[in-house]
């Protein structure tokens, strides 16, 4: 029989280690079992202070507790795998943009590309996209402005994940324009406000529309979302976007697979099930709004 994993993903870090430690402790107590494998979609933010000058002004004020686990004073528990986002220590990842480890077990997988991971196909894309850089030659991050540069996708990397296929997991950091567009037909009166049609950018679109992978991931826009995209000729691609580190129950998301099959999936720390495989994939499957008990409530500040 396939070996069972359970994969946990988690949104926009931003700092906050400690945090979605604690989260994933109560995931497993809530399932009964250990988490396998770790994904972040980005925005992880492994600065070693809160106030480092090459972060946000509005991000400083949040925490920076990556430094502990680069110094050995802490450990992650479970094997971390992210992309990068637009808000991110490039000038560390600069020399790593095919992948490497920062600190035990915290491993950055590169600005695009595939890896195999427990037996997953795992592909990924790193940043998000800027028109005017899009062509552009990355530099390296030493400057405020060629440190912004380096948070946008170049051509070469997006036709880099545009051949890969039989793609288990497609890491993005922001995500598929069209895709509330599409949540909207399906949902005349969807059963929660839905964001922009605009949110996302069309060139990630078309990856996943090339690509075809089995399930997207996504961060940045801080929105809990969930949809399928499918059609005559196309297999299913399953998008779960997740909310930035706030609340437990939207931004974090898992998946129990049996082999290289994805058998459920919920949102939370609850163990709770949303999804079971020949399930639809829709804003039904979302964790209803409001204050989790899982972490901050909501409307408090980060």
């Amino acid at each position: 029989m396939p070996e069972s994993l359970l994969v946990a993903a988690l949104g926009d870090i931003h700092g906050r280690f400690h945090r979605v430690e604690t989260w994933l402790d109560a995931l497993e107590q809530a399932r009964g079992r250990r988490v396998d494998l770790v994904l972040a979609v980005g925005d992880v933010e492994a600065f070693r202070r809160a106030d480092d000058h090459r972060r946000k002004a509005a991000k400083r004020t949040m925490p920076a507790e990556f430094a502990e686990y680069a110094d050995g004073v802490r450990r992650v528990k479970r094997p971390l795998y992210f992309i990068g986002g637009n808000n991110e220590d490039f000038e560390a990842l600069h020399d790593l943009q095919g992948g490497g480890e920062l600190a035990p077990g915290v491993c950055y997988l590169g600005r695009a590309g595939l890896r195999e991971l427990l037996g997953l196909r795992v592909g990924y894309l790193s940043g998000i996209h800027a028109p005017r850089f899009i062509e552009q030659p990355l530099k390296r991050p030493t400057t405020q402005d060629t440190m912004k540069q380096a948070g946008y996708f170049r051509t070469a990397e997006v036709e880099q994940v545009s051949a890969l296929r039989d793609v288990d997991l497609l890491l993005v950091h922001e995500w598929p324009r069209g895709i509330v567009q599409r949540a909207r037909e399906e949902n005349p009166m969807p059963p929660r406000p839905l964001p922009s049609y605009w949110i996302g950018n069309p060139v990630t679109r078309r990856l996943v529309d090339t690509v075809h992978p089995r399930w997207v991931l996504c961060g940045h826009s801080h929105k809990a979302f969930a949809v399928t995209l499918e059609g005559p000729g196309r297999p299913a691609t399953r998008i779960a976007c997740l909310d930035q580190a706030a609340r437990a129950q939207e931004s974090v998301f898992w998946l129990e697979y049996q082999g290289r099959e994805a058998m459920r999936a919920g949102w939370g720390t609850s163990g709770n099930v949303s999804w079971e495989s020949g399930q639809r994939w829709d804003l039904a499957a979302l964790p209803p709004l409001g204050g989790d008990g899982e972490g901050a409530p909501v409307g408090a500040e980060y």
